[in-house]
Formats: C-alpha cells, sequence, structure tokens
C-alpha cells in the first residue's frame, strides 16, 4: 500500500537509531518533514479545483505555476499544474501534480517518466507536490535518477488533495487516470516544450507501483496517444483484500485505515461512517486532517478495525465489489513490465504481487519479474537500479527480454 518506514523497533518513534537500512534513514528523515506542520500547501487556493471543471478534456491544463525541484534546485525547471483528469466512476475531476524538465537536455528530445509516488498520507499537508518544492520527497533519489539521465519527470498527486482533503486512495482506476493525465499536462504545459510523440515510461513503489500498473493497463483505451514503451511496478497492492487483511493489528494498521477512507471518498454509496463508532469518527476525521506517513505507522501501530467500527465493512458485498474493480491482473499491458517486490514484505502481501506477475504472464505480457529478500522498505532502494536500469533500456529502444 505505501512506501513508508520500518518501525517493528520503534515503540512510539522514538528510537530513530534502530533502523534496519540506509534507505529507511532517509525515509524517515523526509516522513519526520511531513509531520512536523503545516506546509506553505495549507492555505493555497491553488489546490482548489474551480467548480464548474472548465471545458476540456483529460490532461488539459487548468492552470499551473513555476515552483523549485528541492534539492537539484536551478539544474531543473519545475512547475505545479493543475490538469483535468478522470475519477474512478468515469466522472470529469481535477488533480494536481509537478512537471520536472532538466536544463540540461533539449525539452523537444526528452523522455517523460510519469513518476508516481507512494503514501503520503490523506492530510493536505502532506501532498506530494509541495514535497518535491521543499526537498522532502521520500523517493527523491529514484526522482534524481531519472532528472540526471535526461529525463523529464511527471509526478501526480493523485485525486483530492486539497484544504478539505478528499484523497482517494488506492483506488487504481483513478490512480491510474491522474498518471496518465499528469503526462498529457506535462506535453501540453507550454513552458515545458516537451514533445507530444516523446517516449513515455510509467514508473511507481507500493501505492505508486499500483498506480503504474493501472495506467500501463489502462493506456490503449484511455490514452492511446500516448508513446509508452514500458511500465515499472514495485511492492504492487495488486488485490486490496490480500493485502489489507493482514494489516489488522499490526504495524500497517493506519494504511488499512486510509484504504477504507480512500475508497470511501471515491464511491460515496459504501458510506464508511455507517460503520464507524464514535471513536472511529473522531480518530478518521483527526486522520485525514492531520496524518501524514510517519503519523500513520506510528500513531495507529497495532489497533484494529473493531476499535473503531461497530460492524467492518471490509467484507461487505458492496465494499467487496468495488475492491473487485479495482483488482489489477485482468487486463494485460501492451509494452514490456518491469516488476519486482520484497520476499519478506511486511506491508504489501509478497504472494497477491506474485500471483499478478502470474496473470500477466498468462496474458501474454513481458514481464521482467525480480524479487528481492528483504522487506517492503528497503526495497524502496534495493529495487532502484534496476529499475533504472529498465527505464533506460525502453526509452533506448533495445528488446525487451521476459522471465515469464
Amino acid at each position: 500500500m505505501q512506501c513508508a518506514l520500518s518501525l517493528s523497533h520503534l515503540p512510539g518513534g522514538a528510537g530513530l537509531r534502530k533502523i534496519f537500512s540506509l534507505s529507511a534513514v532517509g525515509v524517515v528523515l523526509a516522513a519526520a518533514v511531513t509531520a512536523l506542520g503545516p506546509s506553505a500547501a495549507a492555505d493555497d487556493s491553488f489546490y482548489v479545483p474551480p467548480s464548474p471543471l472548465p471545458a476540456g478534456a483529460p490532461g488539459d491544463l487548468i492552470r499551473y505555476r513555476a515552483s523549485q525541484a528541492g534539492a537539484l534546485g536551478s539544474t531543473v525547471r519545475a512547475w505545479q499544474v493543475m490538469y483535468r483528469s478522470t475519477d474512478a466512476l468515469g466522472q470529469p475531476n481535477a488533480v494536481t501534480g509537478t512537471v520536472l524538465v532538466p536544463r540540461s537536455v533539449d525539452p523537444a528530445t526528452a523522455p517523460v517518466v510519469a513518476f508516481a509516488v507512494g503514501t503520503h498520507g490523506p492530510a493536505f499537508r502532506c501532498v506530494p507536490s509541495e514535497m518535491v518544492r521543499i526537498g522532502a520527497l521520500y523517493e527523491q533519489p529514484a526522482v534524481d535518477d531519472l532528472l540526471r539521465a535526461g529525463y523529464a519527470v511527471a509526478i501526480t498527486d493523485y485525486e483530492g488533495y486539497r484544504p478539505d482533503p478528499r484523497t482517494t486512495y488506492v483506488t487504481g482506476r483513478s490512480e491510474g487516470h491522474a498518471v496518465i493525465d499528469v503526462v498529457r499536462a506535462a506535453q501540453r504545459l507550454p513552458d515545458a516544450r516537451l514533445s507530444r510523440d516523446a517516449k513515455v515510461v510509467f514508473r511507481g513503489y507500493s501505492q505508486g507501483g499500483g498506480a503504474a500498473m493501472w495506467a500501463g493497463q489502462s493506456q490503449p483505451r484511455y490514452a492511446p496517444e500516448l508513446n509508452l514503451v514500458g511500465v515499472v511496478g514495485g511492492g504492487v497492492p495488486a488485490d486490496l483484500v490480500q493485502v489489507a487483511l493482514p494489516l489488522d493489528g499490526r504495524k500497517g494498521f493506519g494504511l488499512l485505515a486510509y484504504s477504507l477512507i480512500g475508497l470511501d471518498h471515491a464511491y460515496p454509496e459504501l458510506d464508511l461512517e455507517h460503520y464507524l463508532n464514535d471513536a472511529g469518527r473522531a480518530e478518521f476525521t483527526r486522520m485525514q486532517r492531520e496524518a501524514c506517513t510517519l503519523e500513520l505507522l506510528v500513531d495507529y501501530r497495532g489497533h484494529r478495525l473493531a476499535d473503531y467500527t461497530t460492524s467492518s465493512p471490509v467484507l461487505t458485498p458492496p465494499w467487496l465489489a468495488r475492491v473487485a474493480e479495482n483488482k489489477l491482473g485482468g487486463t494485460a499491458i501492451r509494452v514490456p513490465v518491469h516488476a519486482y517486490h520484497a520476499t519478506g514484505d511486511d506491508l504489501v502481501d509478497f504472494t497477491q504481487a506474485k500471483a499478478l506477475r502470474d496473470a500477466y504472464c498468462g496474458l501474454g505480457v513481458q514481464v521482467d519479474w525480480r524479487t528481492y529478500a528483504t522487506d517492503h522498505i528497503t526495497a524502496v532502494h534495493t529495487g532502484n537500479a534496476a529499475a533504472q536500469a529498465f527505464t533506460a533500456d525502453r526509452i533506448a529502444g533495445r528488446p525487451a527480454t521476459s522471465n515469464c
């Protein structure tokens, strides 16, 4: 479900010295930045969608403004964008994001990588485009590698980040559209001067891996004009039932709770509030107002759904039907895919990711499948080199290999 730190020996989040890997340290520090307090976006009207939405098509720009690229500073041109997209019900919506273009390249010939970020949390202060701007994006090393390779990078915030946030976390049908449409928005951004014929790669890890795979499945029908050459997805939550159930009462309970919130925002008929007790209404409201990644993992560690509900919605027919709509693997991706997962993943079940790989292989997808003997967070770092190499090979036009 997300890219987050492993905190199995950090009661209360206090023992930051006990980290499992150097990659986790970077994640901890970035997550801590998001936890310090409201960001500059807290009262920012840029993120408020116009009502009604202006006429247009998916990917059309609604507004944009110059931004910053964190630590890379003046070597990269940056813009925050709001663009038209499509929600899980097929209705038009407005989504925000960031477009980054290295100054060292000719934008007219630059490939475009849609980088789908992992979990940032439901609160508005967690919005990824602000994390990019202030240099606190916890996946920044991977983004930096792409920029240094000469690629333009388009990063969606996904649906719902605004002062009154209604994020649709782990709703693949919405997230896939947001990933596709941030590429269209980047190509239509006048100041960026990117080509609409540019080679495109969708890439992400965890929540972002699921979003990238959904974008890959949706692209032939939704955006056939894109010159898509590859899809990269690591730590993918392909089957939300199999991912969610092991999180109850464990370190990842905050992710389970956030998933319920996200699906409820995407599909209002699910009526999550109907299942909540008084404690649930209070805590879920607080979560949406305050929680970023660190809070989800620390504040809600070990909690159970029974603490917050009068009855569980998880296995009821309405919820199962919507979850089934957001299960990956029913449609082939028509370009080569690099999929990877940690065999000791403690947040996103390994077996359901392996099942996705098998489903894609059965559909004739060219899948380069890698496993790493580590946990969910460490694989953010461990899997980066192979993901970067796969991206470079697809952009260079080298023949893809499959180990189905």
